[in-house]
């Protein structure tokens, strides 16, 4: 019988997120109540002006038209209002800028517009899972370069050949991180882009969690730098910094020819993002301009993070406080695989996280939290994790 399934789809990975899935199923078969602590999908709402913004675009009934799929040269002005405000980047609406369906939908599909099968691209590992998808997709190989606690969660760039960096088509970064929630500053970022000038070599940048930073902390963007755009793009999102995942609003910026090239693909793809959706966004990132509404959510999530840091503090589990992201980064007890740990805490307590394993190979021995319900969950949840880490070490 004819099984109706190309063979890349057994390679994209998602294998995990099934399984914690069924962990979630025999949880409440055992009468827990769950605490979802495993995808990361913002809690919050936008703000009154964002939804009122929307609420008026829903009404108009001249943006049920098809939209175009770089983006309204309404939503593209903002993107580049935006970032001149936020990072001192300067950006041409016209050929530095795309709209995407949410940024995971451009680092889908970035690997076909600009490279080839069989071509090389470096990824993070561990990383965001579309990262390697992405590659599947297009039918190239991945290169993995290892994040390891003991450098910060940053790239050894040394130790990545030559050869390597030659025949590559692109390097993909995340910084802020996920999962590990690791930040970079532009001392980094100019060693990866002399890597970029010298070896010809695409600068990836996945910046989705720049305003959800902590403790006075900024994060750059790499297109700060002197000439960055002659090698580089940068992925944004609206989803996180303004609670509009539903909304599918995002954007590619920097390198004009890369845009292009994103923007020729997607042409032949879809007819772009709903325009009340990116009425919605101009909104958000207007008034984030006027009054630091981005900042908002980064209070939130700095208080959930002290909350479940300090509390599983006091249980004896120690997890390094991230600088940003919504994210904890946790290593698992000595002798626990990441995957058993996170299957066991799910069924023997209700609290759902996902097991470092998902993210790469050297995510084996942690576990990813998200920090995305309120308060008494969490503290809940605290309590929870803090005897069920106890009871492992007995």
């Amino acid at each position: 019988m004819a099984k109706w399934h190309s063979e890349r789809l057994s390679r994209l990975g998602s294998a995990i997120f099934s399984e914690v899935a069924e962990w979630k199923r025999e949880a409440r078969a055992r009468g827990l109540e769950l605490i979802d602590l495993g995808i990361g999908s913002p809690d919050g709402a936008p703000t009154e002006t964002v939804l009122q913004a929307m609420e008026r675009a829903v009404r108009n009934p001249k943006l049920y038209g098809y939209p175009t799929s770089e983006g309204s040269s309404a939503f593209r002005q903002k993107v580049a209002d935006w970032y001149a405000h936020r990072f001192g980047v300067s950006l041409d609406p016209a050929s530095e800028i795309t709209a995407l369906m949410g940024s995971q939908d451009g680092l889908a599909h970035l690997a076909m517009a600009v490279a080839n099968p069989g071509d090389k691209a470096l990824v993070p590992d561990p990383g965001y899972p579309i990262y390697s998808a992405s590659l599947v997709l297009a039918g190239m190989e991945p290169y993995p370069v290892p994040l390891l606690e003991e450098n910060g969660f940053l790239p050894d760039l040394e130790a990545i050949p030559a050869e390597v960096l030659d025949s590559a088509a692109f390097l993909l970064l995340n910084y802020p991180s996920n999962p590990v929630s690791a930040v970079a500053d532009l001392s980094f970022f100019e060693k990866v882009l002399y890597l970029g000038f010298k070896h010809d070599l695409l600068i990836v940048h996945d910046i989705a969690y720049s305003e959800l930073a902590f403790d006075g902390y900024r994060p750059p963007s790499i297109l700060q730098l002197p000439d960055a755009k002659r090698t580089a793009v940068e992925f944004h999102s609206l989803s996180k910094s303004f609670n509009m995942a539903g909304c599918r609003i995002a954007f590619m910026v920097g390198n004009a020819d890369a845009v292009g090239a994103l923007k020729t693909l997607k042409s032949n793809i879809d007819y772009g993002v709903f325009l009340a959706s990116q009425e919605a966004g101009i909104a958000a990132m207007d008034e984030d301009i006027r009054s630091g509404t981005g900042r908002l959510n980064a209070e939130v999530y700095q208080r959930r993070r002290d909350l479940v840091v300090d509390g599983l503090e006091a249980w004896g589990w120690s997890i390094r406080k991230p600088k940003a992201t919504m994210f904890l980064w946790a290593p698992v007890p000595e002798g626990a695989s990441s995957r058993e740990f996170a299957r066991r805490m799910a069924l023997e307590t209700g609290v759902v996280v996902i097991p470092g394993d998902a993210f790469g190979a050297n995510g084996e021995g942690y576990v990813r939290i998200a920090l995305v319900q309120e308060d008494p969950d969490l503290a809940q949840a605290v309590e929870r994790m803090g005897r069920f880490v106890c009871g492992w070490r007995m």
